[in-house]
């Protein structure tokens, strides 16, 4: 597989998400554009499935690049991270070499790649045919800040140093992604190193375009009464607001059950598909519900 060189300006930029699919404003093609063209982490913070890990699949998807990702969780370390040395592997050889007699030199042998597990950081700076692959770390406000440190030479030099063999560079550097659901603050130190984007909610005419372009076909009523609805949703002080990927869902849905229109019965009965919290689809079942549908179709 040969990589697609990276896009020449902003309009081929959007051009290029459009096509995977990914409807982008001119803010976010800007940011992107920038990133690829020098060569810039991506560092884009929102609420949750406003489309912010899709950004690295659609740029891995549109240049043709291997998608390497590294998921954010608490306790993650350089050995899910980076890489760690196959212990199981080197206990072999070692009773290998006392049965051969091969122990004396043993020792300078254990520690080479041979024996080296190679984890989503050290693998994205590893040389690829296709071209600098997209490393995706999702979700970096999940991770510990010991790793956010750790990851600054990552980001700062692209290299990994491996105290038993040196350190390892990569001759291009690969396409960064990092995203944050912002239940914590991420360090300036870690933030300088990147180029900063915050990805909002969509306004209605972008969020009716994204279900055009993700349900071609499904009738303009249908899709335009879901949208409106997810709007007045995210106006009201829920513990959970939808993002774009719960609306997409909730269109799915309604599809699934043949609905031509969004009535109070197929409202309430896939409201958790929309709503993740029992307190909100208790709510908005019991009345508001009702409230916005009346809301929503007076305005039409």
């Amino acid at each position: 597989m040969t990589g697609t060189p990276v896009p020449e300006d902003v309009t081929a930029a959007a051009r290029l998400m459009a096509g995977q699919n990914y409807i982008a404003d001119r803010s976010l093609a800007v940011t992107v554009f920038l990133a690829l063209r020098l060569g810039r982490p991506l560092f884009v913070e929102g609420e949750a499935g406003v489309g912010k890990t899709e950004i690295a699949k659609v740029l891995a998807a549109g240049l043709n690049r291997r998608l390497i990702r590294l998921q954010c969780y608490e306790g993650l370390d350089i050995a899910a991270a980076a890489y760690e040395w196959n212990y199981p592997r080197q206990m072999l050889e070692i009773r290998r070499a006392e049965v051969t007699g091969e122990a004396a030199d043993l020792a300078e042998h254990l520690y080479t790649e041979r024996f080296l597990i190679k984890r989503p950081l050290l693998q994205a700076i590893e040389p690829d045919l296709a071209g600098p692959p997209v490393l995706l770390i999702d979700e970096l406000d999940r991770a510990d800040e010991a790793f956010e440190a750790y990851l600054l030479e990552v980001l700062s030099d692209f290299q990994i140093t491996i105290p038993e063999l040196g350190t390892m560079r990569a001759a291009a550097p690969p396409i960064v992604v990092l995203t944050s659901n912002r239940t914590r603050e991420i360090h300036d130190a870690l933030k300088r190193r990147c180029l900063y984007f915050w990805l909002p909610y969509p306004d209605a005419e972008r969020e009716r375009e994204i279900l055009r372009v993700r349900a071609p076909g499904v009738g303009e009523e249908l899709s335009g009464q879901v949208v409106d609805f997810v709007q007045a949703l995210r106006r009201r002080d829920l513990f959970k607001l939808p993002g774009v990927a719960e609306t997409i869902d909730w269109l799915e849905a309604l599809m699934a059950l043949d609905a031509t229109e969004l009535t109070l019965e197929n409202m309430r009965d896939t409201l958790g598909v929309v709503l993740k919290y029992e307190e909100d689809v208790a709510r908005i079942g019991a009345g508001e519900g009702a409230e916005i549908l009346a809301e929503i179709r007076g305005g039409a």
